[in-house]
């Protein structure tokens, strides 16, 4: 069976026709936030950040929102076919026991918890991240207003709930309770137009690296918000995958200093369709393709091919609750999922020696 599904909109169908698909065609490689489903991409990650992207000279914009944001900020390190290896190593591994006399683990406990991981992970090495002489990268966070400014036992909850119900009638009116704040590396301007939502951006520095991809991964009640992020605006700051959860961005807006559209983004994703927040899972109607999508290529999993996988799934954020206490279970599982989805990274690169049209499909 067939693992890989290849999906562009209009405008990337067309180019892929009279062109195929080339490294030096990319502009932008987005990373969903999904928690444990990114797992499913490392092989493609490996792939295209440590052989296929090495084959073009242009620069690249990096866009990533909570795990997203955590995998674009790994194919900016200097052996990146090695650290993406580290990253899903110590993701599938993560374990967090009750403190004592406890029967949950809190929010506080995950958070200083991941905060070390990332010091691991990415301390010393953050000049290696932000000065790639290639690759641009923008980490999306969500930063809370009016009741969600500070994290608050109750006020978090109710100003939530206010965010939820505001979501359901606009994703616009969500922006008077969240705003999308970007960080972005190198001085680079942000490759989408974001006159779509309430936006801010942000030097990405040194100073605020950690705390800003930090951020990004804290998912509301989960982990705690990280507050007052240096060079940023005061206040809360959580998961960007809230505000921008497949980040479904106007990747059509053109270039101020050109006039001329950007070039292909190159979306490696768990699944077909781009939802544009959190709160919008539940709202299919606002799942489908649309004209801020039509430059897009997207490579994701055959439906079918999924359900061959462990518990017929991708590996998912549940899986914590279901295998609870049995961690040896869950990595199991996950690590099954991961060597299996090589198949994903072998089917793209054999595609890529040989562009069939026809394989790929209408987004």
């Amino acid at each position: 069976m067939r693992a890989l599904h290849i999906h562009a909109g209009p405008k990337a169908l067309t180019h892929i026709r009279e062109h195929g698909l080339r490294p030096e065609h990319i502009g932008v490689v987005p990373g969903a936030a999904g928690g444990p489903k990114g797992l499913i991409l490392g092989p493609l990650d490996r792939l295209i950040f440590g052989e296929w992207l090495l084959k073009s000279t242009q620069s690249v914009d990096l866009v990533g929102a909570s795990i997203g944001a955590w995998r674009m900020a790994t194919a900016c390190l200097r052996h990146p076919v090695a650290a993406f290896e580290r990253l899903e190593h110590d993701y599938i591994h993560q374990h967090y026991e009750p403190e004592p006399g406890k029967k949950r683990v809190s929010a506080q406990q995950v958070s200083d918890a991941f905060g070390q991981s990332l010091q691991a992970f990415y301390g010393g090495r953050i000049g290696e991240v932000l000065s790639h002489p290639r690759f641009r990268l923008h980490i999306v966070t969500s930063r809370g207003r009016h009741m969600l400014q500070r994290e608050h036992p109750l006020a978090t909850p109710l100003g939530y709930a206010g965010a939820y119900l505001s979501n359901a009638l606009s994703r616009r009116a969500l922006g008077a309770w969240l705003e999308r704040v970007v960080f972005s590396g190198q001085g680079a301007p942000l490759p989408f137009d974001a006159r779509d939502f309430r936006t801010r951006t942000v030097n990405l520095e040194e100073g605020n690296f950690m705390a800003a991809l930090q951020a990004s991964c804290a998912i509301p009640f989960a982990l705690k918000a990280v507050h007052d992020i240096p060079g940023a605006p005061r206040g809360a700051y959580w998961d960007g995958g809230i505000t921008d959860y497949h980040l479904h961005l106007n990747w059509t807006a053109q270039k101020p200093e050109q006039g001329q559209e950007r070039t292909l983004v190159l979306y490696p994703h768990f699944q077909k369709n781009v939802v544009p927040g959190w709160l919008d899972k539940a709202l299919k109607w606002r799942h489908g393709s649309t004209a801020f999508l039509d430059n897009i290529v997207v490579l994701a999993p055959n439906p079918e091919w999924v359900k061959t996988l462990p518990n017929g799934k991708l590996p998912d954020r549940h899986d914590f609750v279901h295998y609870d206490r049995d961690v040896a279970g869950r990595v199991k599982v996950w690590s099954a999922a991961t060597s299996a989805s090589q198949q994903l990274a072998d089917e793209f690169n054999a595609w890529l020696h040989q562009p069939d049209p026809s394989w790929v499909q209408a987004l």
